[in-house]
């Protein structure tokens, strides 16, 4: 039995070439997407996501003028060693302190004798000499009382390295009372320092070995326990824990303090 002419069988062709019937549950037409390999997505994406991170990081990042101002307006980073380096430059400056004085003893005599025999007054040539020393023993000498032949002496006992002022302010005395030729004597004075500092750092030279050696050899106690140590000695427990370690202990310090 054949089926009625009205009923037609879904997907059958008319003459035409259309399609009549249409499948349940799928579109008439589908339209294809190309098909991009993952490689070349992960690219894009890539790219996409730095696009995105440069033009947030451009929109929040201030001007560089913005930039410099806040530097300028900021303090500095504090040092975590200034404390140390402060400390490192009080030692050195203690201990040039007294050859700083020497030398501007001596460069203080030769410059008053300079200014005496061009024509001044010793309170003068001295104002003149003392300007052009070392910026603190400057200030130091032009803020003594008047006349200075009277403070010179106090300066010297408390400065370490300023003997020579006492022996400028007795020339000083002795030239005012007396008379003579205070430039003459002033010459004479700054020779005898000047022979006096280079004969102390002659010694001093020599000296260097001996002591260099003084340091090493106060040194190896030290480093004899840093030997045992590494040798797994227990030198530290010896010394601190037992008997014959303390008074092993004891000797050595005390000897080591003597210079034994």
């Amino acid at each position: 039995m054949s089926p009625p002419p009205s009923v037609r069988r879904p997907g059958r062709r008319r003459p035409g070439g259309l399609v009549h019937g249409v499948r349940r549950g799928r579109p008439f037409l589908r339209r294809r997407v190309p098909h991009q390999p993952p490689a070349r997505r992960l690219v894009i994406n890539t790219l996409a996501v730095l696009c995105s991170a440069a033009a947030v990081w451009t929109f929040l990042t201030p001007p560089p003028a913005v930039h410099r101002l806040n530097q300028l307006a900021t303090r500095p980073p504090v040092d975590p060693l200034l404390f140390v380096k402060a400390r490192a430059e009080a030692i050195r400056e203690r201990r040039s302190r007294p050859h700083r004085w020497r030398a501007s003893v001596i460069e203080l005599c030769d410059a008053m004798a300079a200014e005496l025999a061009a024509g001044r007054t010793p309170e003068e040539a001295f104002t003149a000499a003392a300007t052009v020393l070392d910026p603190h023993i400057s200030k130091e000498l032009l803020d003594l009382p008047r006349p200075p032949p009277d403070h010179l002496g106090e300066l010297a006992a408390s400065r370490p390295g300023a003997e020579g002022l006492r022996l400028l302010a007795a020339c000083w005395r002795v030239g005012s009372e007396r008379g003579g030729t205070l430039a003459t004597v002033l010459d004479g004075l700054a020779a005898a320092l000047r022979d006096e500092e280079a004969q102390r750092q002659d010694v001093s030279v020599q000296l260097a070995g001996p002591r260099a050696t003084a340091r090493l050899l106060a040194a190896l106690p030290l480093l004899g326990l840093l030997m045992a140590a590494a040798m797994g000695a227990h030198p530290i427990s010896f010394l601190c824990g037992t008997l014959p370690g303390a008074a092993c202990l004891i000797a050595g310090t005390t000897l080591n303090l003597t210079g034994l």
